[in-house]
């Protein structure tokens, strides 16, 4: 990875917006431009520091980063936006309201009725055809 200051800002912001996986069409939307507008500013040198706040906002990472891009600094505020180490939101992820034993069990059993039900079914079904049968001899 390369950690050189760029003092293109157009080509930080085309580098970090293709990083964070966006389009041209998707960055314009999000700022109320024409996808050329963004294509104009990605090939300026210099941003207005307005609109380079609001493409810093939307782009998720500071001004600064923008204005001193490196790969390094950049693939490191976006883990850190992306892959947060938060073990609440790990527990929360999965945590039942009912014991999956018991669910378990339940499937089992539904399972058991529906194959005696199947069972009875096709008994009924060959009693039947018997009966056809012997009525034809």
């Amino acid at each position: 990875m390369t950690t050189t200051t760029r003092k293109h800002i157009g080509r930080n912001i085309s580098r970090i917006r293709e990083i964070k996986g966006m389009k041209q069409t998707t960055l314009a939307e999000l700022l109320g431009v024409s996808q050329q507008q963004v294509s104009n500013i990605e090939n300026s040198e210099t941003v207005e520091e307005t609109k380079l706040e609001s493409i810093a906002k939307i782009l998720e990472v500071p001004v600064e980063v923008i204005k001193e891009y490196s790969d390094d600094k950049v693939m490191n505020i976006i883990s850190n936006n992306t892959f947060q180490d938060d073990s609440s939101a790990i527990k929360n992820l999965y945590n039942p309201t009912f014991n999956p034993l018991d669910k378990l069990v339940e499937a089992y059993e539904e399972n058991k009725k529906l194959y005696e039900r199947l069972l009875e079914a096709e008994k009924e079904k060959t009693a039947y055809l018997e009966k056809l049968f012997m009525e034809k001899k």
